[in-house]
Formats: C-alpha cells, sequence, structure tokens
C-alpha cells in the first residue's frame, strides 16, 4: 500500500526541504488517533528480534499482520476498529520496518515462523489474524503452516497470488524519496490535505474522475474519517524505515502464490471491486482456493474503502461478527 505524492520543486526548495526534519514523530509511546495509543517494546524470539506491540490485557488476541510501508503503527491503526470490541490487539512490525531487522526473516514462511515465536515469547497459545494487503501473503502461509495456533483468519485487499516485477526506481529516484521526498508529502499535506488524498486515491482505486471527486469529498468532510486517513498517511513515515520491508515485500510477490489451499481454519476475505493496489481477482482467486471461504466483496470500494468508505462500517460489522463466532469462548 503506497500512500504517496510525487511533486516537482526548485532546486534551493529541495536544498531547504533536506535541512528540515520533517516534523516525524517518531516516539514509541505515542497516540496514533486521538484515542489510539502504541507502547512498542522488542521481544527477543529464538528466530531474532521482533517490535511488537499489544493493547488490551484481556479476551481473544488478533494478530495484525500489517501492509506495505507500514509497521507495529499501522498494524495497531488498522486494527483499531475492533478497540473497543474486547479483543488483544498484538500488531508486530515485519522483517524490515521500523525496530524488526530483516534478518529476522525474509520469506512468508520464514516470517509466519517469526509470528509463531512471538507468541511462544509472549505466551500466546492462539490467535486470530487480521492480514491486510502485502501482509495477507504471510497471514495465509502462518495459517497454513501453523493451523495450531489460529482460530480465524481475515484477510483485507490482500494479495494472493504472483504480483509482475515492478522496482521502486533508480537509486537517484529511491534517495529522493528518502531524503527529500518525504518531507515535500508532508508539506504538501499541510498546504493542501485534498491534494494528498486524491492523489492517494488516484493509486488505491480504480474510480472515475467523478467517483474520486465523491470519495475525496466524503474523507475531507467527514471529521473522524479525515483524521483516520491522516493516521494512515503519517504511519507511512519515515520512509527509510519501511522500505526494506516494502522492498522484500515486492520480492517475495514474486516467488509464487501462498500455500492457500493447506489453510484449514474459517477464513473471511474482504475486498474491493475497484481495488487500484491490489486488484479484485486477488480477492476472488483466494475465495476459489482457501476451503470454506468466506467472502465479502465491497462493490465500487477502493484498497481503503474497509476503513474510509462510507460502507465501512457495514464492513467492520462483518469482520467483526466473523471474528466473534469464532473467537475462543464465544
Amino acid at each position: 500500500m503506497t500512500l504517496a505524492v510525487l511533486i516537482g520543486v526548485p532546486a534551493l526548495g529541495v536544498a531547504g526541504l533536506a535541512l528540515w526534519d520533517g516534523g516525524i514523530d517518531t516516539d514509541p509511546r505515542r497516540a496514533i488517533l486521538r484515542d489510539v495509543r502504541i507502547d512498542l517494546r522488542t521481544a527477543m524470539t529464538r528466530l531474532g528480534p521482533v517490535e511488537y506491540d499489544l493493547h488490551g490485557t484481556e479476551g481473544p488476541v488478533l494478530l495484525s499482520v500489517h501492509a506495505g510501508l507500514g509497521g507495529a503503527d499501522q498494524g495497531r491503526l488498522f486494527a483499531g476498529w475492533l478497540r473497543k470490541d474486547g479483543f488483544r490487539i498484538l500488531s508486530p512490525s515485519r522483517p524490515g520496518y521500523l525496530g524488526t531487522p530483516l534478518e529476522s526473516g525474509r520469506t512468508n514462511e520464514e516470517q509466519a515462523d517469526l509470528l509463531a515465536a512471538l507468541l511462544d515469547e509472549l505466551g500466546i497459545d492462539r490467535v486470530g489474524v487480521l492480514a491486510i494487503s502485502a501482509g495477507s501473503p504471510v497471514g495465509y502461509t502462518f495459517a497454513a503452516r501453523h493451523p495450531d495456533r489460529i482460530w480465524a483468519l481475515v484477510s483485507i485487499g490482500g494479495v494472493s497470488k504472483p504480483r509482475p516485477a515492478g522496482g521502486t526506481g533508480s537509486p537517484l529516484r529511491r534517495a529522493f524519496l528518502d531524503t527529500v521526498g518525504q518531507k515535500l508529502a508532508r508539506l504538501t499535506a499541510e498546504v493542501s490535505f485534498e491534494t494528498i488524498v486524491a492523489g492517494t486515491l488516484s493509486e488505491t482505486s480504480t474510480y472515475t474522475d467523478g467517483q474520486r471527486a465523491e470519495r475525496v469529498s466524503h474523507i475531507m468532510n467527514t471529521p473522524h474519517v479525515r483524521e483516520l486517513f491522516k493516521a494512515m498517511f503519517d504511519t507511512t513515515f519515515p520512509y527509510q524505515k519501511r522500505w526494506a520491508g516494502t522492498d522484500n515485500d515486492a520480492v517475495q510477490a514474486r516467488r509464487g502464490k501462498p500455500p492457500l489451499e493447506r489453510i484449514s481454519a474459517p477464513a473471511l476475505l474482504i475486498h474491493g471491486t475497484q481495488d487500484g493496489d491490489v486488484p479484485f481477482d486477488h480477492g476472488k482467486f483466494a475465495a476459489e482456493r482457501i476451503p470454506g471461504a468466506k467472502r465479502y466483496w465491497m462493490e465500487h470500494d477502493d484498497h481503503l474503502g474497509f476503513w474510509l468508505s462510507p460502507k465501512a462500517s457495514q464492513a467492520q460489522a462483518a469482520a467483526r461478527d466473523f471474528l466473534r463466532q469464532h473467537a475462543p469462548g464465544e
């Protein structure tokens, strides 16, 4: 998942941006939304260190497997709709993101095993899994390799089959994004937040101009949705602490599909029919191969519709009911 806008700037402007810190809050204990706080810590598992946030002290544990350009903060944010439903939310940074080194696990299999090792370290027996976008292959692989550790799986906008090769650009372009581009995007957000919203929807949807304008209006004029979008935007910064994992996700996405047919846990697949980031056929592909999988297709919605759409509450209610149905003790 990418939230970025490329805008040209004069050379003097670039120099000034290079000196600005970007206003990025990297405090491991911070509010990422008005009523969502994180407290990042690191577990030394048998397979390597893992940074994580664990919210709540009682109830079934939901493991939130974050998307590309994410981390534990994004995983916590994207599971925030469950914060009042009696679940504990475990949000790790996958390898190459924030405080988890890439050496802790590169392949989907290694990352799935790392998640199991994290559960061991924290004394957690079984979890529900919420897997999102580029994190879904790891979620699928975890479900297949560790069927005794999972009680349900929900995938939202999940990658489920090989994706064509595509890079992040030349080293020069990459350096620009690392040092200046992220600051420019944040500055643009301060000057014209609507520009960031519209640019993001251009990447995450297949909307017509009219549909995009309608969704931009909804986000901009619905205070809690606008606040959530801003928090999503913030959890992609700083880029340089998320690029290694994002690049690795792209490498893994070219290796082949996850072992979908081997998943035995109850599964719910949620996907927007106008997803421009992970095309809708990824949702259909997984639904046809995971035995007994349930599906919830969000008609005319994009990659972020589960959180930002006018119909988000209905989709979240369906996912919440599914998790409650399968959670231990329910």
